[in-house]
C-alpha cells in the first residue's frame, strides 16, 4: 500500500506521516527532503536560483519516481505539490491512498503564525497580513486537495490523534 498525506502548510503531514509510518511499520518519505536530498539544495535556494517553474517540473519528476516505486512507503507531500500538473492524477493511481488532512482556515492561520519563522512562503509576511494569504491560497488549492481520496479533519485534534484515526481508517 502506498499512502499519500496532502493538504496545506502546517496541515501535519509530515510529522503525522512519521508517527503513522511507526504505527504501521512503513517506510515514511517527504517528498520536499526527496528533492533537497536528489537537487543537494535548499527548496527556499532552488525557488531562489532556478526559479518556481524548475522546482514545479523537477517536483512532478521526483513525484512520479517515488510513486513509481514498487515498495509500500508513506510519502507527505508539500502543500503545493496537488496543485500542479497532473500531480493529483499521478497521487490517484494505482493502489495509492491519497488522503487530505483537511483543516479549516482558521486553524490554519493559527498554526502558520506559530510557526511562521520555519515557513519561508510567510516568513515576511506581518501576522495581519497572513489571514489574508491562507484564505486566497486556501481558496485557490481545495479543489486540489478535493481530489484526494480520503480527507480527515485534523481541527481541534493532536497530531497523535489524527495518526490514530488514520491507522484505523487504514487498517
Amino acid at each position: 500500500m502506498k499512502i499519500v498525506l496532502l493538504g496545506y502548510m502546517a496541515s501535519g503531514k509530515s510529522s503525522i506521516g512519521k508517527l503513522l509510518s511507526k504505527k504501521l511499520s512503513m517506510k515514511f518519505l517527504d517528498l520536499d527532503d526527496y528533492i533537497i536530498a536528489q537537487e543537494k539544495m535548499a527548496i527556499s535556494k532552488i525557488f531562489e536560483e532556478k526559479g518556481e517553474v524548475y522546482f514545479r517540473v523537477i517536483e512532478h519528476k521526483y513525484l512520479k519516481e517515488i510513486i513509481d516505486k514498487e515498495e509500500d512507503f508513506i510519502l507527505a507531500l508539500g502543500g503545493g505539490t496537488p496543485c500542479y500538473g497532473n500531480n493529483m492524477q499521478e497521487v490517484n493511481t494505482g493502489n495509492t491512498v491519497s488522503i487530505y488532512l483537511e483543516g479549516t482556515t482558521a486553524t490554519m492561520i493559527e498554526r502558520l503564525i506559530r510557526k511562521k519563522s520555519k515557513r519561508p512562503l510567510i516568513a515576511s509576511l506581518g501576522d495581519d497580513k497572513i489571514p489574508e494569504f491562507v484564505a486566497k491560497h486556501l481558496f485557490e488549492r481545495r479543489s486540489f486537495y478535493e481530489q484526494a481520496k480520503t480527507k480527515i479533519k485534523i481541527d481541534g485534534k493532536k497530531k497523535k490523534e489524527v495518526a490514530e484515526e488514520l491507522e484505523k481508517l487504514l487498517n
